[in-house]
């Protein structure tokens, strides 16, 4: 068992999801344990946001000086996804586009049930770091990429 190497890729795909896979075929694990871990670090990273990012949001908010825009193209973007799709639509997208931290305040703004948000990352991250993970250790003009 490689722990240390287990914890770099839950720290790198807790950060950003697609350096998970990235970091375990740099660090020679097996597709399985590179799955597993991508998945970990993306739901651990999502459940101390959901238990966190309302104590996290207050405190922004008494700190920040101006409000902010409402109609930024990123807030727009945001409401697009949630009135098209709904959590679903975050959850599929948090490992491409938002990241494990963004997604799970983007649910958390939407006042979306922790449960909900918990059982449809868990499908997505999942989904995604299978995905990712196929396509950096078995694709090879990609691996190639990487290595030269």
């Amino acid at each position: 068992m490689q722990w240390g190497a287990y914890f770099a890729v839950m720290a790198a795909s807790s950060i950003k999801f697609v350096a998970g896979p990235l970091t375990g075929f740099g660090l020679g694990l097996s597709m399985f344990e590179t799955i597993l871990c991508t998945w970990v670090g993306m739901m651990a990273m999502v459940t101390i946001m959901l238990t966190m990012g309302r104590f996290i949001v207050q405190q922004i908010s008494k700190i920040r000086v101006n409000k902010p825009k409402l109609f930024s193209g990123r807030a727009r973007y945001a409401v697009r996804v949630w009135q098209r799709f709904g959590i679903k639509g975050i959850a599929v997208m948090t490992p491409l586009l938002f990241t494990p931290i963004g997604g799970s305040l983007l649910a958390l703004s939407f006042k979306v049930p922790t449960a909900r948000v918990l059982f449809f990352m868990a499908i997505s991250g999942m989904i995604w770091a299978v995905v990712f993970t196929i396509m950096f250790y078995q694709l090879t003009f990609i691996r190639d990429l990487i290595i030269h």
